[in-house]
């Protein structure tokens, strides 16, 4: 009995606790249920659907008379669910049904597989059931738009579980032109594998009006790795608005072109060209060009707002100080010593032997370094925080102010540096031991060119949205006055001089010109590295404005030259880089002023009218318009509008890859969609719609051939 109690005993413990272990089980599977269910719902959720951002249209960046400077290209990249139900349903019918003349249109369209290649691609994705297989990249909007009319895939993406994805590539329609200060946006992997952009320039500055803000897209987890889109889950991104700049196409063009012949007739080391409008301060044009290792030049760098020494152009802030604090006349005399003057254990050297005795004025049009020198130390010895005063209310010290990221910080030194010494003072006077950017020079020239009023430079006019001005820039004075009216009027007529009177170092560069300008040279021995200045490598430049007696521009150009250059002299390298800039604008000035009685051609009929684009916009466009036409598109994705008896008529156009499209009467993108497709680089004049084409249509249309269309 005892025994059976025992084994009983035993059983019943058991059972006990098999009992208590289900209650708890039952318990927690209840209290997860209830109490933690929507948690874990969630949770599983996240691992199952994730939430993936969609990028927004990125805005447009125009110059100031409406030519379109970069701007955004959709790209398709194209996938296929296998598993979508219109694709399995009766055991694949319409799979197999479609196969082979999907197979055939693809080869013929794409002709990089043959029709047998096709078939097994599509097979071997059908039979392993791939969720999201990627079937093609970087499709152009044509070729997108020529997949979409194939067998199977024009039934849409239920059945033919063709699956589109839409990627912008940034494209600048004047490739170089002002390249480096629009900036870039390109796309790189970044160390999480996630795709990130970079920019540069504007695109930079202003990104964040420019990207718009990001849309979200649903996704659904199909296999490891693997997500598919959940249609009616997306949320509509918004598009970035669009960036109106002060900058002119020809001016750039110019300034991009006359910096470039100087550079590689020079084999210099890089370059920049600055134009502002000496009323407003807005940039005109911005030419940075650096070499490359091959030879080549490209906007590489943007050079204006990076500091660096100055050289002789430095010496009008120099004068303008001693004449401000009336410590010289330009007729005192100034003795030069020869071209040599030693100060406190070290030598000021001039570029040659202007003599002893001279006037202060001619001290200066001569460029002389001595001159400036000793006039500086006889004024400013014992007190030189006056003189630094001076140049910081010229603002040396501090960043212009352009809208426009990475400029470099100037430096200008006080009596408290670290690395001010006793000859810091007298190479001041001439343009070294300070750092300031080309664009900080030409700010205090183009003062002095606008009556003492300094104006804050700028790039940007305005920010539209949807065609509507949402931001607008004005012209903004930084300072009233650099100097009082006296001085003023001394200081623009040193910089006559130095252009106009015998000694001056630009008077034989501008002898002969039509029109007067005011400037000055400058040339500076630079250091390379730890090489120090054993290379003799010369940075020349040239700042001023023009036409003198009515200052409409402000330019500088300053130069870095290779090493043991032939030519250094600022007169030689960056003043003819000025001068045909300055003739160019001014011709083309001359000719808008001429008083001249136009030729009245005879009146167009007004009923003549010529448009082209794709054939699906246009005709719904003509269809929202309720404007009765007759309709000759055919199975034609391009088409063209015009009037045959007073009646619209939309009328197909071929378009083969080997020959020149017809884009007269295209808009800019229609244009460039269907020609950088086509592999042509293309040159954009203008702005509207394309009125000429530099190829004619038909002509035989090769892989790179440079294509310039000019708009009305």
């Amino acid at each position: 009995m005892e025994v059976k109690r025992d084994i009983l005993w035993r059983v019943y413990l058991c059972f006990i606790g098999i009992v208590v272990f289900s209650v708890v089980i039952l318990g927690r599977a209840a209290y997860i249920q209830q109490v933690q269910g929507k948690f874990w719902i969630e949770q599983a959720k996240e691992q199952q659907q994730q939430f993936v951002e969609i990028d927004a249209e990125r805005g447009t960046i125009y110059s100031e008379d409406g030519s379109m400077l970069s701007t955004s290209i959709p790209f398709f990249n194209i996938y296929i669910d296998f598993m979508a139900e219109g694709l399995r349903e009766k055991n694949g019918k319409r799979f197999k049904d479609n196969l082979d003349s999907l197979s055939m249109s693809l080869a013929d369209y794409f002709k990089d597989r043959n029709a047998g290649e096709y078939r097994q691609l599509l097979q071997n994705g059908y039979r392993r059931k791939d969720r999201y297989f990627l079937f093609k990249k970087n499709l152009s909007f044509q070729q997108y738009r020529a997949l979409r009319t194939m067998p199977l895939i024009k039934q849409g993406r239920d059945k033919s579980g063709f699956i589109p994805e839409v990627k912008d590539k940034r494209l600048n329609p004047f490739v170089l032109l002002a390249n480096r200060t629009i900036g870039l946006s390109r796309e790189y992997i970044d160390s999480e594998g996630k795709i990130k952009n970079t920019n540069v320039g504007l695109e930079k500055t202003y990104d964040s009006i420019l990207k718009g803000e990001s849309g979200k897209r649903l996704m659904r987890k199909i296999a490891a790795g693997v997500f598919v889109p959940v249609d009616g889950s997306e949320i509509e991104p918004q598009n970035g608005k669009d960036i109106i700049t002060t900058l002119d196409v020809n001016i750039q063009d110019i300034a991009e072109n006359a910096l470039m012949k100087v550079l590689t007739e020079n084999e210099c080391e890089y370059g920049t060209c600055l134009v502002m409008e000496v009323k407003t301060g807005k940039i005109k044009a911005i030419a940075n060009l650096g070499r490359r290792t091959d030879g080549s030049y490209w906007e590489d760098m943007n050079y204006a707002i990076r500091a660096s020494e100055p050289g002789s152009t430095f010496k009008l802030a120099t004068m303008l100080s001693l004449l401000e604090d009336k410590y010289v006349s330009l007729d005192q005399r100034v003795n030069l010593e020869g071209g040599t003057w030693s100060v406190n254990g070290r030598t000021v050297y001039d570029s040659e032997n202007h003599g002893y005795d001279v006037s202060v004025r001619e001290a200066f049009e001569m460029s002389s370094n001595v001159g400036m020198a000793k006039l500086v130390m006889a004024n400013y010895s014992k007190k030189p925080v006056q003189f630094v005063d001076h140049l910081k209310r010229m603002r040396f010290h501090q960043y212009s102010g352009i809208d426009l990221l990475g400029e470099t910080t100037p430096i200008v030194k006080t009596p408290k540096s670290k690395t001010w010494s006793a000859t810091s003072l007298p190479w001041m006077s001439f343009g070294y031991e300070v750092l300031v950017s080309p664009l900080q020079t030409l700010m205090l020239y183009n003062a002095i060119a606008n009556d003492g009023k300094m104006m804050k430079p700028y790039l940007v006019n305005a920010v539209k949205e949807n065609g509507l001005v949402v931001k607008e820039n004005h012209p903004e004075v930084l300072e009233q006055a650099v100097c009082n009216e006296q001085t003023l009027k001394l200081l623009q007529g040193l910089l006559k001089g130095v252009c106009t009177d015998p000694h001056g170092t630009g008077t034989a560069l501008f002898k002969g010109a039509p029109y007067i300008v005011a400037g000055k040279t400058g040339t500076s021995l630079m250091a390379n590295g730890n090489r120090g200045y054993a290379d003799h490598i010369y940075q020349s430049s040239f700042a001023g404005y023009f036409p003198a007696d009515n200052p409409q521009y402000s330019c500088i150009v300053v130069v870095r030259n290779k090493p043991f250059a032939r030519f250094y002299y600022g007169a030689k390298i960056a003043g003819p880089v000025f001068k045909e800039l300055a003739d160019k604008l001014y011709a083309v000035n001359a000719d808008k002023d001429k008083k001249v009685q136009p030729y009245v051609a005879p009146k167009k009929d007004s009923s003549y009218y010529l448009y082209a684009g794709g054939a699906e916009e246009m005709q719904q466009v003509m269809n929202t318009l309720q404007w009765k036409y007759k309709d000759s598109v055919g199975a034609h994705e391009w088409t063209r509008l015009y009037s045959v008896n007073y009646s619209p008529v939309l009328n197909g156009q071929p378009v083969s890859k080997k020959n020149m499209p017809d884009v007269r009467g295209m808009g800019l993108k229609d244009a460039l969609f269907l020609l950088e497709n086509m592999q042509a680089k293309v040159v954009v004049k203008g702005r509207g719609k394309v009125k000429t084409q530099s190829l004619e249509p038909g002509a035989a249309l090769i892989r790179d051939q440079p294509v310039t269309i000019e708009l009305n």
